[in-house]
């Protein structure tokens, strides 16, 4: 028998009597130390249990729209008139009425047919209600049909469609029985408390929960047993004391207020981004405290979400206009302006403003050039212009900028000027401008044009690379500046400096630009952030290098591993969207798993079968693995779910021209730029099959007609020239390959064309 087995039986016979005996004769340095304490997690208690050491708090809390956010229908909660009030959208009269104490909606189910629903939970409360309703496989729906609880003299008590005059029908995701206006992912994360959305991808179906409903003290201030548990001597999970003993005071020479100390953190700030940011969710359990981007991956200032000054456009939520701003930069934090508990502002009118900015200097006509007291001198009019969402919802704009109607001369972006003064042009104001101050409007956001550039085509690659690596801009405006490289000029220069960038935004950003260069440059940028401290970089580090994964090894490989696992984690906590089974299947497709993905993109058909993307994705894959025939059954397959989508006429326009069926491709590449007049990419592929048709003078009809609309679209601009040079239309080719030269200068293909051209 071996010594190692004979001291096995040994210990065996001693542990009922000997074996404290045995660690008595171990000396006490070479004894185990004691193992780690592992506590639960803290639980959710309510906002009840607050009440007793918080009462001040709790009662302020108890008038806000937090408090009011989603609660179950009842007399209390309900303000819509449900008195047998009907409103007419279409073809659709819908009825809302009481029976049996409870709430009903007489509308359109998702075959259509008119049937009764049974109001479940009131959503929000000002200036809009809405009501949710229960479906099948846990799903809670959000009806089109609002409650307007403005006052009868602001036009409000009355029912609307949100979606009034666009008739949407049932099987459309808009409707609001389809995937567009499902409660479980779109809004339950910011009208709940503690939620977990558990959506079961094998039965489709959610057994979504939470902790309360609302937005209560636990959604700010993270579960709170311990801290009750302990008599309030345990701290929550996260401390919102940024603003502790700080204060603010103004340099007498430039009158700019300053902080006390640097606000070298931005915990209130990511708490309250969680609701009010547009964002994806990538992981469930987020607590307060623990970093958004483990969590949530936040927009960027793209179009069409901001216009290119980075004004809000579409519903934004604050999040990304404020992290844009002087005042973010200069320190300041959300409850700086608004009661955290009650939600609403500080003081109101000018005198918000002025607990920072001098009023002599700021309220005054001698700066805002308004008569006092008029809405052109309040100055939220002039630096927080409003936009409405939701028809009658006035958002104001969280990027506190300087009007600057000359940037709306150059970009068509909107400025508070012309907003107020309706009929009269941003050359108009900017006159006036000029004549105040003698100069344009200086701000300081200054990225418009670079970003309007961008997003019309014409990339300035110097002046994004510029504001890219530029430490006075806010980590939010390079991330933008990053998004625009990788869409249009991708520079492993540029992705070089901002992989190691302290903030994750901007880190998630430069990984963007990694994505279309080679494999080389993608190994070597994202590989280090496979270990980066935070999910989100960690699993787009993945999704960069899953078609380069096999020239990883050791730790980089183990990093790759796990982080390709959380990525497929995130991936299958939003199976519930089609686009999130599509981006699934396509990295397991470059992670060299075909099969895996083939399985992925067919179960996003039989999910949403009218989501095109997942015909396309898998009708490539079927190309890729060698079966054009399988690729076009398809093709052919979604368009006759979706007759109408362009980019299936387009790729099955593609695979018949692979298959040398010209006539037939021809024909559907027509129907798809017919289809899509706005994409010049579709414009393109049609006049190249009319020229190979020998059909050019209508190849060079398209391509005219679309360089018209796209500018500075450097294939149509080529593809032009040469038609018409072989054509024999030299001057017009002479003068369209210039154009070239001068448009993309560095570009030797258009450069020697130009050459082939001079007599």
């Amino acid at each position: 028998m071996s010594l190692l087995r004979r001291l096995a039986l040994a210990a065996g016979a001693l542990a009922a009597g000997g074996v404290l005996i045995w660690f008595a004769l171990v000396p006490a340095r070479s004894r185990p130390a004691p193992a780690p304490r592992i506590e639960p997690p803290a639980t959710y208690v309510g906002a009840e249990a607050c009440a007793s050491c918080h009462r001040a708090a709790y009662e302020a809390w108890g008038t806000s729209q937090h408090r009011l956010a989603m609660l179950p229908a009842g007399a209390a909660s309900i303000k819509g008139r449900f008195d047998g009030a009907q409103l007419r959208d279409g073809a659709v009269t819908s009825k809302m009425f009481q029976r049996d104490g409870r709430y009903w909606v007489r509308t359109d189910g998702p075959d259509g047919t008119l049937t009764d629903f049974e109001v479940k939970y009131t959503f929000g409360v000002f200036p809009l209600q809405q009501y949710l309703v229960a479906l099948p496989h846990g799903r809670l729906q959000a009806l089109p049909l609002a409650w307007d609880t403005r006052a009868a003299a602001d036009g409000g008590q009355r029912w609307f469609d949100l979606y009034s005059g666009q008739h949407v029908a049932h099987g459309d995701p808009l409707h609001w029985t389809g995937r567009e206006q499902n409660w479980n992912f779109m809004c339950a994360d910011c009208h709940t408390t503690g939620l977990r959305k558990q959506y079961d991808a094998s039965s489709d179906s959610f057994d979504t929960a939470w902790a309360a409903l609302g937005v209560t003290c636990e959604a700010c201030h993270g579960p709170g047993s311990r801290h009750v548990e302990s008599g309030g001597q345990r701290r929550l999970t996260v401390r919102l004391d940024e603003r502790a003993h700080v204060t603010w005071t103004t340099d007498p020479r430039s009158g700019q207020p300053a902080r006390s100390a640097p606000r070298t953190t931005s915990r209130e700030i990511e708490v309250c981004a969680v609701c009010h940011a547009r964002r994806a969710q990538i992981a469930d359990g987020y607590v307060p405290g623990e970093p958004l981007m483990d969590f949530y991956e936040p927009s960027t200032l793209d179009s069409p979400l901001y216009f290119a000054d980075g004004q809000q456009r579409d519903e934004v939520y604050i999040y990304g206009s404020f992290l844009q701003s002087r005042m973010a930069s200069a320190g300041v934090t959300c409850s700086d302006c608004h009661d955290p508990h009650t939600a609403q502002l500080r003081a109101t009118g000018n005198a918000l403003c002025t607990r920072c900015h001098v009023a002599a200097r700021y309220d005054a006509p001698s700066h805002h050039h308004h008569v006092a007291a008029t809405p052109g001198a309040q100055c939220v009019n002039c630096h927080m212009p409003a936009r409405i969402y939701m028809q009658i919802d006035a958002r104001r704009d969280h990027s506190f900028r300087v009007p600057r109607p000359d940037a709306s001369i150059a970009t068509g972006a909107p400025n508070a000027c012309t907003a107020c003064h309706d009929g009269r042009s941003a050359q108009w104001a900017a006159s006036a401008i000029r004549q105040w101050y003698g100069h344009d409007a200086r701000g300081f956001q200054d990225f418009a044009q670079a970003f309007h550039d961008a997003d019309t085509g014409r990339p300035d690659a110097a002046a994004l690379a510029a504001i890219a690596s530029s430490s006075m801009e806010p980590a939010i405006v390079r991330a933008s500046a990053l998004a625009r490289i990788a869409a249009a000029v991708p520079s492993a220069a540029v992705a070089d400096e901002a992989v190691a960038a302290a903030d994750p935004l901007v880190r998630l950003m430069a990984l963007r630009v990694a994505e279309p260069l080679d494999s080389a440059d993608q190994v070597r940028l994202a590989a280090p952030l496979l270990r980066d401290p935070v999910r989100a970089v960690r699993i787009a580090s993945a999704r960069v290098l899953a078609a380069a994964s096999m020239h990883l090894s050791g730790a980089d490989r183990t990093a790759f591993d796990a982080a390709a696992g959380e990525l497929v984690a995130s991936e299958r906590y939003n199976a519930d969207r089609p686009e999130r089974r599509v981006a699934l299947g396509v990295f397991q497709f470059d992670a060299g798993k075909p099969g895996d993905a083939e399985v992925t993109f067919r179960s996003a058909i039989d999910f949403a079968p009218d989501f095109v993307p997942a015909y396309v994705n898998l009708a490539e894959l079927l190309r890729q693995t060698g079966s054009e025939e399988k690729a076009e059954a398809v093709l052919r397959q979604g368009l006759a779910r979706v007759p109408g989508s362009a980019d299936l006429h387009y790729a099955l326009g593609l695979s018949l021209t692979r298959s040398h069926r010209a006539g037939e491709a021809l024909d559907e590449l027509k129907r798809a730029a017919a289809l899509a007049s706005a994409n010049a990419r579709f414009a393109y592929a049609y006049a190249l099959a009319l020229n190979g048709a020998g059909r050019a003078d209508e190849a060079i009809r398209v391509l005219g007609s679309t360089l018209s609309s796209h500018p500075q679209d450097r294939d149509v601009l080529f593809a032009l020239a040469s038609f018409e040079r072989d054509a024999g239309r030299l001057a017009a080719a002479r003068k369209h390959a210039a154009l070239l030269v001068r448009r993309f200068p560095h570009d030797e293909e258009a450069r020697a064309l130009y050459r082939s051209l001079i007599p």
